[in-house]
């Protein structure tokens, strides 16, 4: 791949320019790469060209211009819809593929669903990096995101410096497509256990009469410390529930990777339990807010009777 800024250099499409495609984009754009950016919502896309970003009229445009194109949408429908559907990136009518077309699969979905969606691609002539990605918007912004990658070594290789800008923190899950998401969804189920294992504890605390805020001073500096937990229930303290992720989206992790696990046999109970208590937060008006919202519903759990 040319180097960033040289005449040669093909631009880097992003589709899907919401919390962590824009911060992915304007990574892209501080490290002297064009992109290009296709959104359903005609703010996001504004977002992105105030930064420097040329706002396409469909992910089809994004074909004949771009050699890498990174996927930064919500769930794997939206996947297929900005890939197969009408003017999508490869769809019947599409234009032709750079040779070296290759596709960055970034969202959180079911392994199966980026195995099919790989075959897909390959039949139209792109290559597939399976990438879910894990960290929030401001380590995407500033490249210390993580990236779960499988695909086969030589890509990896052609879009080594590339990925090694989105992401400091790589690890090479393996060639198999499907275990980058297989990898995204055990690590979001954990998650989402961690999550709300600190959200009844701070709010268990709460009920106790202790201090919160030095309760979970506490949390960090011991064995209780999880990186998400410290880092939602503070924002949750603070009455900061404006959302970086959406109590929906570990909702939908967490079944996804409940349907992966039923898949193997296996029945995880704490992964069920935590699946449960968002899918309630989510019920009660929570869906929208930031995942830190988790305290909200485990404080009404706990409050007296």
């Amino acid at each position: 791949m040319p180097a960033p800024g040289s005449g040669d250099a093909a631009p880097i499409g992003v589709i899907g320019v919401g919390n962590m495609g824009l911060a992915m984009a304007l990574r892209l754009l501080e490290r002297g790469h064009a992109v290009q950016v296709r959104d359903l919502r005609a703010d996001a896309e504004a977002a992105a060209a105030a930064a420097g970003a040329r706002a396409v009229a469909t992910p089809a445009a994004l074909a004949a211009t771009c050699e890498l194109v990174i996927i930064a949408v919500v769930d794997a429908a939206q996947c297929e819809a900005v890939l197969f559907g009408e003017q999508g990136l490869a769809a019947v009518g599409a234009p032709v593929p750079r040779p070296h077309a290759t596709v960055l699969l970034c969202p959180t979905i079911a392994p199966h669903d980026g195995e099919s969606i790989a075959a897909q691609l390959a039949a139209r002539r792109w290559a597939c990096i399976d990438a879910p990605m894990s960290g929030g918007p401001q380590r995407a912004r500033d490249g210390t995101m993580s990236l779960m990658v499988a695909c086969a070594d030589a890509l990896f290789d052609h879009h080594r410096l590339v990925l090694g800008e989105l992401s400091a923190r790589i690890v090479r899950i393996g060639e198999r497509v499907g275990d980058g998401a297989r990898t995204k969804l055990v690590n979001n189920l954990l998650a989402a256990v961690n999550l709300a294992g600190a959200a009844e504890a701070i709010a268990l605390a709460e009920r106790l009469g202790l201090d919160a805020q030095r309760t979970l001073q506490v949390f960090e500096q011991s064995s209780a410390q999880s990186w998400i937990g410290s880092d939602r229930m503070a924002r949750a303290l603070a009455g900061d529930f404006a959302p970086r992720a959406h109590t929906s989206l570990l909702a939908k992790d967490s079944t996804l990777a409940l349907a992966m696990a039923r898949a193997a046999q296996a029945e995880p109970p704490l992964g069920a339990l935590a699946q449960a208590l968002f899918a309630q937060a989510c019920a009660e008006g929570h869906a929208s807010l930031d995942d830190a919202s988790l305290l909200l519903s485990m404080r009404q759990r706990l409050a007296p009777r």
